[in-house]
């Protein structure tokens, strides 16, 4: 019973953790733009070529934003209404978590071991946090209309990288256009 009462605070934890959206999504748009005479696109070169990640993991973008736009009726062409551009940072995030879960109060080991050498040793964590920005141009205009950020936490495993690629481009794009819902 014991040992279930130190668990269950870290298994609710890890349930709400898990059960939220994994991609936080916030846009900005020009409440101007009339976003239903956009129909073909392009990607925007100068930008891309600007973002500070791997060529691999800009294809792998580009492939996924690419498929959003084809699966939301948008042409791809050489003179295109909009032009699509990204950017992206990383953050490395540092979670220190104290494991004590109530026992004893004084000295850094607990009741039992009062000089430090005991069970209240933190647990230190490091993970990234990445941001992806998608920015929409009018094309002739060379004016930003649209811009759709994610954040959330990256992976360096090969297998799921392309999963979750699409997940925060899929996230992202599901706000385009503005006032329209999943």
């Amino acid at each position: 019973m014991k040992h279930l009462l130190k668990t269950l605070p870290l298994l609710v934890i890890l349930f709400v953790v898990t059960s939220c959206s994994s991609v936080r999504v916030a846009v900005d748009y020009d409440k101007n733009a009339n976003f239903s005479t956009y129909k073909t696109f392009a990607f925007f070169k100068t930008g891309i070529d600007k973002a500070e990640i791997s060529d691999l993991d800009k294809r792998r973008i580009l492939r996924a934003i690419e498929a959003e736009m084809l699966s939301k009726g948008f042409t791809k062409s050489d003179n295109p209404d909009l032009l699509v551009s990204l950017f992206t940072k990383s953050n490395q995030r540092v979670d220190v978590y104290n494991n004590a879960w109530g026992y004893g109060g004084w000295g850094w080991g607990g009741f039992y071991h009062p000089w430090g050498w005991g069970w209240n040793q933190p647990n230190v964590s490091t993970r990234t946090e990445g941001v992806l920005y998608i920015d929409l141009i009018d094309a002739n205009k060379k004016e930003l209309i649209w811009q759709g950020m994610g954040t959330g936490y990256l992976t360096q495993n090969m297998e799921k990288k392309d999963e979750r690629i699409k997940e925060f481009v899929a996230e992202i794009m599901s706000k385009y256009p503005p006032g329209m819902t999943k």
